[in-house]
């Protein structure tokens, strides 16, 4: 027969999964919900007059519009830099996170700590160091041309009349710098965890490598492939720090556009619209991504 003490040991119970999660909650309601519902009321708000940073809420949809019509090549240019970014470091990562953790042996934390340490300084300070690797007489540019490939890098596209500095490359080679970490470290991750066993039982099948690549390890590895696209793509497609500092100053990236709306323009419902639009676009590609990749279960 069930006693007080039992009841409310039950009671206790029913409550305590409640009680765990409440800091959890508290903490994405007062720094995602609140901030986002704000944004959100900023951006179907006006200014209440020209060059004041004062705003009345008043259910204006236009400010989204103006993200296509008065920013969309800033949009479209960022996503594309971002786009290329996380594919060259997905497939920069890839082989160099496999290579950590299967050929490495005991090297291997070192290695792990080869890639970690350049990024203990400032992102803005690395960011600055590529401007001398990326001029005119910098050390890039000098293997170039002592392999005389001038020409055929600007039939390429890569360079601009011999130079990198202030050119859609340069913006990608930063990004791609600087995210490289954030997909390496996932699939690092994910590729630690796959069993050595397996690898035995597919030699022993006469399997031969690219076999079991294709079909043991890269489908084991994938959500490590994914979490890294998510952790390159999505920061890279927001940062202005690389096309401000490495690409043309008269074809700045949208993150770049809301920092100005924000700070100096005092525009804050069409900053606070042009970042709702491009979190709602970030979104929907994700979902697709999953949806390709399979990884439903992951977002």
């Amino acid at each position: 027969m069930a006693t007080d003490a039992d009841d409310r040991t039950l009671r206790n119970a029913k409550w305590t999964p409640y009680l765990l999660s409440a800091p959890g909650l508290i903490t994405i309601y007062l720094f995602f919900v609140v901030p986002l519902v704000t944004l959100l009321k900023i951006a179907l708000s006006e200014r209440t007059e020209r060059g004041s940073s004062k705003v009345d809420f008043d259910w204006v949809g236009s400010n989204f519009g103006r993200a296509f019509t008065d920013f969309g090549d800033q949009l479209w240019r960022a996503l594309i830099y971002a786009a290329i970014a996380t594919v060259l470091c997905l497939l920069m990562a890839y082989p160099l996170a496999y290579f950590i953790a299967f050929k490495s042996g005991r090297w291997r934390n070192l290695l792990l700590g080869m890639v970690m340490v350049p990024f203990f300084t400032s992102f803005l300070l690395r960011t600055i160091a590529w401007q001398s690797l990326f001029a005119d007489n910098g050390p890039i540019l000098g293997v170039v041309e002592a392999l005389s490939l001038q020409g055929v890098f600007d039939t390429l596209n890569i360079t601009t009349d011999g130079k990198i500095m202030n050119t859609p490359t340069a913006v990608v080679g930063g990004l791609t710098y600087n995210f490289l970490p954030f997909a390496l470290l996932p699939i690092y991750v994910s590729l630690e965890k796959i069993p050595t066993n397996l690898f035995d039982a597919a030699s022993d099948l006469y399997s031969p490598f690219a076999s079991t690549f294709r079909r043991v390890i890269l489908p084991m590895s994938m959500p490590g492939v994914f979490a890294g696209t998510l952790l390159t793509f999505i920061p890279a497609s927001g940062d202005f720090i690389n096309a401000h500092l490495l690409g043309d100053a008269n074809k700045p990236v949208i993150g770049y556009v809301i920092q100005l709306r924000f700070i100096q323009g005092g525009d804050f419902p069409a900053a606070a619209a042009i970042s709702l639009v491009l979190m709602a676009i970030i979104t929907v590609m994700v979902l697709l991504y999953s949806k390709f990749l399979g990884t439903d279960d992951l977002v």
